[in-house]
């Protein structure tokens, strides 16, 4: 069975696209988990079917808080299962759910799988990511060019589209709640890899992205939730050099962009004060 875990906040017009894009592939079985991060939008509940399975999270969790809802739901009915986590701003292809099974059943030593993800003028979006320690870069890079195989090693996938193999797991796989928003498909991977589970991208399936304006209709938490995410990723998996020499180059670029984009520096700002009080105890009183 292949459950599709997406998270709504605001967006059931998307959802309801992608929805339409998963049950065109009738001979698959399959069903579609929304938890709901919006608890005031009624309208998501018109999607309601027997394929379609809507939990109220109550609240705004954030992005990983809910999807480890829909992990729990999925994980008690099915420990066995695929799982594909999907954003509500994709959609995939007619036909593509008939190569999943396929591709499991002959890779199923993965754990934790990547598709390509393309634009809606067929332009990769993103097919792998790559991190360097020693720098503390975390870089996108396109896995599937010149790969002659059904899928490449990497060392993080989006969380945008991926899947995860729920029989590698000896329990449910889950999100790191202290990230609300941005990085903890990140720390999802290279979690889960520092404890052996492999991390792969295959250009044996796709979907497609249409970015959607949601995260920019408040600017200022977008920016924020992102920078404190970034901090706390970079002082788990760097060095505290590598932390304190990008957290100066953060907070200078912020002071920079003051005059010019002023929510966007306040939200840098904002973000490394949440984290700074996160992490220095000297801070908590500010």
């Amino acid at each position: 069975m292949i459950y599709f875990l997406t998270v709504n906040y605001y967006s059931t017009n998307l959802v309801t696209k992608l929805i339409n894009s998963i049950q065109a592939s009738k001979n698959i079985s399959h069903q579609t988990v929304i938890v709901n991060n919006s608890p005031e939008d009624n309208s998501i509940h018109l999607l309601s079917l027997e394929s379609v399975l809507i939990i109220e999270s109550g609240s705004n969790l954030g992005f990983g808080s809910a999807c480890n809802l829909g992990l729990n739901w999925i994980y008690a009915q099915d420990s066995q299962a695929i799982v594909w986590l999907i954003n509500p701003d994709t959609y995939i292809v007619e036909l593509v759910l008939d190569k999943v099974d396929l591709f499991f059943k002959t890779h199923s030593q993965l754990s934790i799988v990547g598709t390509v993800i393309y634009t809606p003028n067929n332009e990769v979006w993103f097919a792998g990511g790559k991190f360097i320690p020693a720098t503390g870069a975390i870089l996108n890079q396109d896995f599937s060019i010149n790969s002659n195989t059904e899928y490449s090693f990497c060392d993080w996938v989006s969380a945008c589209s991926l899947l995860i193999n729920l029989r590698k797991f000896s329990e449910c796989p889950q999100f790191d709640p202290a990230y609300f928003l941005y990085y903890e498909d990140f720390d999802f991977c290279r979690r889960y890899a520092n404890q052996g589970h492999l991390i792969t991208v295959t250009k044996q399936l796709s979907v497609i992205h249409q970015p959607s304006s949601i995260t920019n209709k408040n600017i200022f938490k977008k920016i924020q939730h992102s920078t404190y995410s970034y901090l706390i990723t970079l002082e788990r998996y760097t060095t505290k050099l590598i932390l304190s020499i990008r957290l100066t180059r953060l907070i200078t670029y912020a002071f920079i962009l003051i005059f010019v984009k002023p929510k966007v520096a306040f939200g840098k700002l904002y973000g490394v004060l949440l984290y700074l009080r996160r992490s220095l105890p000297f801070c908590h009183k500010f």
